[in-house]
């Protein structure tokens, strides 16, 4: 698999903090395996990881990749695949035009794949029908940024956070979403202990753990929260009326709109339902501390009313003129690792590359003849919504989807999946050969990944890193600008896309960036648009813009007060809160709202590979304020159905005091190649903002109920399973074994019904079975060897409470099992030996009970002392939250 066996730098394929690794190769039985490192020279994170970055080596093999092109389920060469498609694009835009076709692409794409796919569709086919996961991620921001400072242009580094006297978060757990960052928030704090720290956001997060002051604000309230602040601002006589006057414009509108229903602290405190208290704290720490950064993320962002509510923060922040300098600003941080790379190549329909738009003629004019483009689209495509709707209607009928898996993460998934079923050309490129997207493709397309690729990619501070191929994909896996180049080549687009390599394409849009730019637009980087193939192989990072101006880069933007909108001046917009689109009822009387957990990744397809990431959270699941688990005959533990008109998730009940009344939280990772019934999104309305079109996933009106079963059970096999028989199934990765939780409705009648459990089921006859029933309670555990090494147990019971799973998954690494695991296989448990409980820790694996008894058998009263005892906490530090929860519960406990 290795292509060398040197160190190789490159950057993290997960979330937008963009951290750097160093891989590096280590023998083990004569195969090189790689583990990750931190780069301790990234500017992003200094050598920090969190646990899915360092565990990242671990996602390598190609165990369920796609290893060949498909076309109608069979197998064939590149060139039939490529020419399939091409035929089956030229043959819709033929008989239908252009804007019959569709590309759906991703914030996970590199720049040089995103940069290819843009000036394709928009420059040669001629649609702006393309549109990137990334609409569900950022979208707000973007448009916020553009109508506040006239360009796509986030002002801050992350080295702001670290030099503010005052970080508001809002609508960011980044404990889990950005752990990175969250960590040198950490730092910071534990250097300048003065330094305060304001969490906004309806449940009690994680992030909660650093907070001085925690604002459990009414969901889709934000904007009425800044407006009243903006308000407070000008009744104290906090503004900067010189920055103001010099600077902006607009500023009197806003503040009429502003004050007009919330002009008063107690007004903003009943809207929000907030304690009038904490909301007046926060209000004066804004005035007397002046370096302040808002970090704002999916919270803001996932919204009918997004955009407003993220120029309700920018104007405190242009009030005040806390924008351009160090400790200063407001911070959008993005999703993805190159959500926005994408926003720079023009990645939304409502973009074009390098930063300009279709409402611009000039724009238009100046791309298509740079691209010397045969037929450049003239109009903003349809956004992600509004491209499914379009498939669904029969108005596109090809889509190409790279990199992404709608089927999931769409709202109204279910809608989305009958679409894409119904289309006449759907191509899907993916390195995984089952996703819930793929198995509703007719071309498969197979991808190279992270790894075995080359090119650029930006985070959320606007530093451009390189990922670096350092191993080998599988032999017929292809770039992503490579398909896109021959399907190119193949519709009459010889000259057009004749890159040979990844950097060819970077410097083209390096070139583009300064093309009659002359200082006119935000994104420059033309002092690369001549890099050697060597110095793009050795690039550093460095945050854009990178010019004659800013040769070794600019990390904070609008220290000159200059920005670029007409007149040069920031845009102050008057914003009147608005509510969100999808009121409760009767009928569906609590809010949903979805979101990341620690250590899962989008949709599974990578994290889901390594035991380690599965270890914390596995299984799907609902939070629950207590008295809406009184209210709806639910308990901790126990299985419920979230539901509304548009479907179900079923899931385990978590019962959490942080989660606000009325509200109920889930993941929005799980599919249907790992869960039943778990896909978050099928229950999201698809109401959008009307500026940005990004859906509001934060409040779709949904009812609780018990999930009612007669049984519960698990298996642990050697192989996957077959689990289409069971009510509820959910599958988990394990060290050496998959891993089945299963419940019923019904009661399975014999044990021929159990044996139907595996695939290999004709083969369990011929193996050694061990037995155990016990009709009284229902209860059955039966376990099948071969040559003495355990293959498969199943421990199911109708009343009785099941053991633990650690020690008989431990059993699966055996080669033979010892007469001692034979005696105690069927009770689950061997005697004496402890269950380690939840993994708390994934980097070294500590469990709840494995801390528990430390913290009082060994007097352990710190986070520091865990560490010093465990470990747990001492490497990338997201479990630090938890560890402190648990501390603070069993010292009171002690107490008491």
């Amino acid at each position: 698999m290795s292509v060398q066996t040197n160190p190789v730098k490159t950057t993290c394929p997960y979330c937008g903090v963009g951290c750097g690794i160093e891989m590096q190769p280590k023998t083990q039985t004569n195969e090189i395996v790689w583990q990750a490192l931190g780069d301790k020279v990234h500017p992003a994170n200094y050598g920090k990881l969190c646990v899915k970055g360092s565990s990242v080596g671990e996602t390598l093999s190609f165990s369920g990749r796609m290893l060949a092109p498909q076309v109608h389920g069979k197998a064939v060469d590149w060139e039939e695949a490529i020419t399939f498609v091409a035929d089956g694009f030229r043959k819709v835009i033929a008989e239908h035009g252009p804007d019959a076709v569709a590309f759906y692409v991703s914030g996970q794409l590199l720049t040089e794949d995103y940069y290819v796919a843009n000036k394709l569709l928009k420059g040669f086919i001629g649609t702006a029908n393309i549109d990137t996961n990334s609409r569900l991620c950022m979208a707000s921001a973007v448009v916020g940024y553009k109508r506040a400072f006239g360009a796509d242009a986030v002002p801050c580094s992350y080295e702001d956070l670290e030099l503010a006297d005052l970080v508001v978060l809002v609508g960011s757990n980044a404990a889990w979403a950005h752990p990175i960052v969250y960590q040198r928030l950490v730092a910071a704090k534990k250097e300048r202990p003065q330094m305060k720290v304001v969490v906004i956001d309806p449940r009690r997060t994680a992030t909660c753990d650093l907070a001085d002051l925690h604002l459990p604000l009414k969901p889709g309230t934000d904007a009425a929260l800044f407006n009243g602040l903006l308000s407070y601002l000008v009744a104290s006589g906090s503004v900067d009326s010189d920055f103001i006057a010099e600077h902006t414009e607009g500023f009197k509108e806003a503040c009429e709109m502003a004050q007009a229903e919330l002009g008063t602290l107690s007004a903003v405190a009943t809207t929000c339902e907030l304690d009038e208290a904490d909301l007046l704290t926060f209000f004066q720490w804004t005035v007397q501390l002046d370096r302040m950064v808002t970090l704002y993320s999916q919270g803001v962002n996932q919204s009918s009313s997004g955009v407003d509510k993220s120029n309700a923060i920018i104007n405190c922040h242009l009030a005040t003129g806390r924008i351009g300098r160090p400790g200063m600003g407001p911070f959008s941080i993005t999703g993805q690792p190159n959500a926005m790379g994408g926003r720079e190549v023009g990645g939304l329909a409502n973009q074009l590359a390098a930063h300009m738009d279709f409402s611009s003629a000039e724009d238009i004019d100046r791309v298509a003849r740079f691209w010397q483009a045969r037929n450049m689209a003239q109009q903003n495509g349809l956004k992600a919504v509004d491209m499914f709707q379009a498939v669904a209607e029969g108005k596109i009928k090809a889509i190409w989807i790279i990199n992404t898996n709608p089927v999931v993460s769409m709202p109204e998934a279910d809608k989305v999946k009958a679409a894409l079923q119904a289309c006449g050309l759907v191509v899907v490129s993916d390195c995984m050969q089952n996703t819930d997207t793929t198995e509703v493709a007719d071309v498969l397309l197979p991808a190279l990944t992270w790894g075995e690729t080359d090119g650029m990619v930006t985070n959320s501070d606007r530093t451009i890193s390189r990922q670096r191929r350092f191993i080998d994909g599988p032999e017929l896996a292809r770039s992503d600008w490579w398909m896109l180049t021959q399907v190119a080549k193949k519709l009459g687009f010889v000259d057009a896309f004749d890159y040979q390599t990844p950097a060819d394409i970077f410097r083209e849009h390096a070139e583009l960036s300064g093309f009659e730019n002359d200082g006119k637009r935000d994104f420059d980087i033309s002092a690369l648009a001549m890099i050697s193939n060597e110095e793009y192989g050795a690039f550093s990072p460095m945050a854009w813009p990178i010019n004659e101006q800013f040769p070794k880069g600019c990390k904070r933007m609008f220290a000159d007060g200059q920005f670029y909108t007409p007149n040069r001046k920031a845009r102050f917009i008057a914003v009147q809160p608005r509510l969100p689109q999808n009121p409760t009822s009767e009928t569906y009387p609590l809010i949903l709202n979805t979101g990341r957990i620690r250590d899962q990744w989008h949709t599974m397809t990578r994290t889901a590979k390594t035991a380690k990431l599965m270890a914390h959270i596995d299984e799907p699941f609902i939070q629950v304020h207590p008295l809406d688990a009184k209210t709806y005959g639910v308990t901790e533990g126990c299985l419920a159905r979230v539901h509304n008109d548009l479907g179900d998730f079923v899931g385990r009940v978590v019962v959490d005091a942080g989660q606000r009344q009325g509200s109920l939280f889930v993941p929005m990772h799980w599919t249907a190649q790992y869960a039943s019934q778990a896909r978050a999104d099928v229950l999201v309305k698809a109401a959008t903002d009307p500026l940005s079109g990004q859906p509001e996933s934060k409040h779709s009106p949904v009812a609780l109920e018990a999930y009612d079963v007669q049984w519960q059970g698990f298996a642990l096999s050697r192989t996957e399973l077959e689990t289409s028989d069971f009510d509820y199934w959910i599958k988990i990765k394990g060290k050496s074994y998959f891993h089945y939780e299963l419940s019923g409705q019904k009661l399975l009648e014999d044990d021929r019904a159990w044996s139907k459990l595996a695939n290999f089921d004709q083969d369990l006859d011929g193996l050694e079975k061990i037995e155990y029933q016990d009709e009284a309670t229902g209860t059955r555990r039966m376990a099948w060897l071969k040559d003495g090494q355990l293959e498969l147990v199943v421990f199911v019971s109708e009343q009785q409470a099941l053991p633990g799973r650690h020690w008989l998954g431990d059993l699966f690494a055996k080669q033979t099992l010892e007469a001692r695991d034979r005696f105690y296989l069927l009770a689950g448990q061997a005697s004496g030996a402890k269950d380690e409980g939840k993994t708390i820790c994934s980097c070294f694996s500590v469990g709840l009970n494995t801390l528990v008894d430390a913290i009082h058998s060994q007097g352990l009263t710190s986070v520091e002392a865990i560490g010093q005892a465990l470990k747990a906490g001492t490497n990338c530090g997201s479990c630090i939250p938890e560890l402190t929860e648990i501390l603070n519960q069993e010292l009171h406990v002690e107490l008491h």
